[in-house]
């Protein structure tokens, strides 16, 4: 299930859809509120939602989203309009897996949330990655920091493991958002540098293993 949240009627209608009609089961909500009595009774695959809704918006329902157990976890789309870089930033920020930007055609939503499912799935067959006191296990989709576990996005633990998988290699910013990402940011770097950010905040003292490489980019060493 997919949920679209989005306050036009007609924006809603397309998106759910389109959706439907390539393979998806999806259902449009109008409001924040709406979201959260469905959310009670399904939890999504994903969730696309508009930054611009009425009464409570977009980017306080991700962060409510994101401090919740039940759905720290949910991939979410974020909507927003042509040139708020502000909105873009701040949703990436509170943790959103992706973004649009209005006005987006329907084969490009279709496109985005298909990888970033791709990307949520987790790999049953890959072992866990243990470097220092962090432990990450595909699998179950947990970190833990000597043993204690560490709640992170979607992007974060893409990031994590990309930065484990080949600890000591120094990742450019440009080569982090095409592996962790995998669309294109309009060069935007920054992005990169935020979720390093609170990356290194969520391991706590471990987040020092997180080494940047002035000029260049990041590197995971073996100790802090």
């Amino acid at each position: 299930m997919i949920y679209c949240v989005e306050d036009g009627a007609a924006i809603r209608d397309i998106e759910v859809y389109a959706l439907r009609s390539t393979g998806f089961e999806a259902e449009g909500l109008e409001t924040g509120a709406e979201l959260f009595a469905a959310l009670k009774k399904r939890l999504p695959e994903l969730i696309i939602l508009d930054v611009m809704l009425p009464g409570e918006d977009g980017l306080e329902i991700l962060r409510r989203l994101r401090l919740s157990a039940v759905t720290r976890n949910v991939p979410v789309i974020m909507a927003t309009a042509r040139g708020a870089e502000y909105d873009k930033i701040t949703g990436l920020d509170s943790g959103a897996d992706d973004y649009l930007v209005k006005p987006f055609g329907m084969m490009e939503m279709v496109s985005r949330v298909r990888a970033v499912l791709r990307r949520a799935a987790p790999s049953r067959a890959e072992e866990p990655l243990c470097i220092g006191k962090i432990r990450l296990d595909p699998a179950t989709h947990t970190v833990t920091v000597d043993g204690a576990a560490v709640a992170l996005t979607l992007k974060e633990f893409d990031l994590l493991r990309a930065l484990m998988e080949k600890p000591g290699t120094v990742f450019t910013r440009d080569r982090l958002l095409s592996e962790v990402w995998g669309t294109d940011y309009d060069g935007e770097t920054r992005t990169v540098d935020v979720h390093v950010r609170t990356l290194r905040q969520k391991l706590g003292e471990a987040g020092g293993m997180i080494g940047t490489v002035r000029g260049v980019g990041y590197r995971l060493e073996a100790e802090t």
